[in-house]
């Protein structure tokens, strides 16, 4: 069944633009740094000035989405659009800026876009693209890196994406927001309580042109970027 395009008549609304740079593929923030992410390095930006205060160092080839999990910062990288696909975890630490491998997949079944930990488990997307992309799978780990479930997505939120597929995602309690490539929408997604396809609720707009998006703690509401603009963008869920 085909989920509306419309959220309790909610939408994510821009607050603020922070340009950098570095915001072609993902953003993270803080209470006081924000990070934007290109497909090659991490930059550190005051959050209340937008001053760039350091970049990452460490070699990097397609880094996607970023979220930060006690005060380091774990960015999904991939080497698309080469094969076979390599997937890892990176991490950054923002004290010494150095960019490490936190975790590397063996054989990973499509290109990885974002990784998210909820409690000890892992959730990592895989994406697939063009006619391809019905393959994308949504897999998670225990804490040992032991698969223990994956998921696809429905036949009518694959066909939403284009040529593309799901680029970020936050989870929201068991709701999963996730972006895609190029349009202004966030998908809302929750597990089946049978069988093993995303059930998808709705969709609410967004500033996002797609792309890394991650929870802001400060507002409780979306950060991401806008790449055309080159800027991280901050939103807050508001009624229309």
């Amino acid at each position: 069944m085909a989920a509306s395009h419309s959220f309790a008549g909610e939408a994510y609304v821009e607050k603020q633009a922070m340009p950098s740079p570095h915001a072609t593929q993902a953003a993270a923030a803080d209470e006081k740094f924000v990070y934007a992410v290109s497909s090659t390095a991490i930059a550190k930006l005051d959050r209340a000035t937008g001053e760039e205060l350091a970049l990452s160092k460490g070699k990097a080839s397609h880094l996607n989405s970023a979220v930060i999990l006690d005060g380091k910062v774990y960015a999904a990288h991939s080497n698309f659009p080469l094969k076979p696909e390599q997937g890892e975890i990176r991490v950054l630490d923002p004290e010494t800026m150095e960019l490490g491998l936190f975790h590397r997949f063996d054989d990973p079944p499509g290109s990885l876009t974002w990784a998210l930990r909820k409690g000890k488990e892992w959730w990592c997307h895989f994406a697939h693209y063009g006619k391809d992309n019905t393959k994308s799978l949504l897999l998670r780990f225990d804490e040992s890196w032991h698969e223990t479930g994956r998921w696809d997505y429905p036949a009518d939120l694959v066909k939403d994406w284009g040529s593309a597929s799901l680029s970020g995602a936050v989870w929201q309690g068991d709701v999963l927001l996730a972006t895609g490539h190029d349009h202004k929408r966030v998908y809302r997604l929750k597990l089946p309580a049978e069988g093993k396809t995303m059930q998808w609720i709705d969709t609410v707009d967004s500033p996002f042109p797609g792309q890394g998006i991650a929870a802001d703690p400060k507002t409780g509401g979306l950060v991401g970027i806008d790449r055309t603009r080159k800027a991280v963008i901050f939103t807050v869920l508001e009624r229309r």
